[in-house]
């Protein structure tokens, strides 16, 4: 049987010492690694290196970008880790336009700011000049437009304010897609009617209807246009009943369009 090899205490010491020592140096290593790493971080907050390099600001329509800056009140002097996300939302958010801001930090010391901005649903024309609506049901008249856009029809004599809020009442509530189908609704009040509009459309159909339950009752309207051929031209009431009255072989419509201002748009 071998017999086993003893190693004396003296002989294990001077390993001993050796592993303490290495592990030692490792523990150092690691303290000056992280206390040099401190400073280097402490010194980019304290240079101009940590400042906000670039801001970003995406999805805006209506507000210009330099209002929204101006309302975000950043600085190419202040410090990209200090800058209050949040707060910045809050001051964009304020603006009438915008429904909602999000604020957030990029690479390299740039601000991205994402608007979304409430969307019109009609533009009143007051005389010469024209209004936007928004779906929040707030009426712009601050920012007087010479041409409406396409975004959203036109509402034209609407003079009474109750009838052009229960109006808009009832733009909010339709769907975008058939919205963007009107091209102007004027108001035509009847004495045994005072609710009745006429809807110009973007394909050259007129439509009859009431202000009262439009959102609900301008749902016909595709399925009705629809079984429509190009060349049929005509008025289609949804007011009453639904139903499709041709023009009149040569008849024009009785109501003048606003239709070449937004083709100069």
């Amino acid at each position: 049987m071998a017999q086993k090899k003893i190693i004396s205490i003296e002989d294990r010491i001077p390993k001993l010492k050796e592993t303490k020592k290495k592990k030692a140096n490792r523990k150092l290593i690691l303290y000056l690694t992280i206390f040099f790493l401190l400073i280097l971080v402490i010194i980019y907050l304290q240079s101009p290196f940590s400042n906000v390099r670039d801001v970003q600001v995406l999805n805006h329509k209506f507000v210009t970008q330099d209002e929204i800056l101006q309302l975000s009140g950043i600085s190419s002097e202040e410090n990209f880790w200090k800058v209050n996300l949040a707060d910045i939302e809050e001051k964009i958010s304020s603006h009438p336009l915008i429904k909602q801001a999000d604020v957030k930090r990029d690479f390299y010391n740039t601000i991205t700011i994402f608007i979304e901005e409430f969307y019109r649903v009609g533009y009143v024309k007051e005389e010469y000049m024209y209004y936007p609506i928004l779906e929040n049901g707030q009426a712009i008249k601050e920012q007087m437009l010479h041409t409406p856009g396409s975004d959203a029809p036109i509402l034209i004599g609407w003079e009474n304010p109750v009838y052009l809020s229960e109006m808009t009442r009832e733009l909010r509530k339709l769907p975008e897609a058939l919205a963007l189908q009107i091209s102007e609704i004027h108001w035509v009040p009847q004495d045994e009617n005072p609710y009745k509009i006429r809807l110009y459309m973007v394909n050259g159909q007129e439509v009859i209807a009431s202000i009262r339950n439009f959102s609900e009752k301008m749902k016909l309207y595709p399925s009705i246009a629809s079984k429509l051929s190009s060349d049929q031209q005509g008025i289609i009431h949804i007011d009453v009943g639904a139903y499709f009255e041709p023009y009149d072989h040569g008849k024009s419509s009785e109501y003048e369009t606003e239709s070449d201002n937004r083709e100069q748009q």
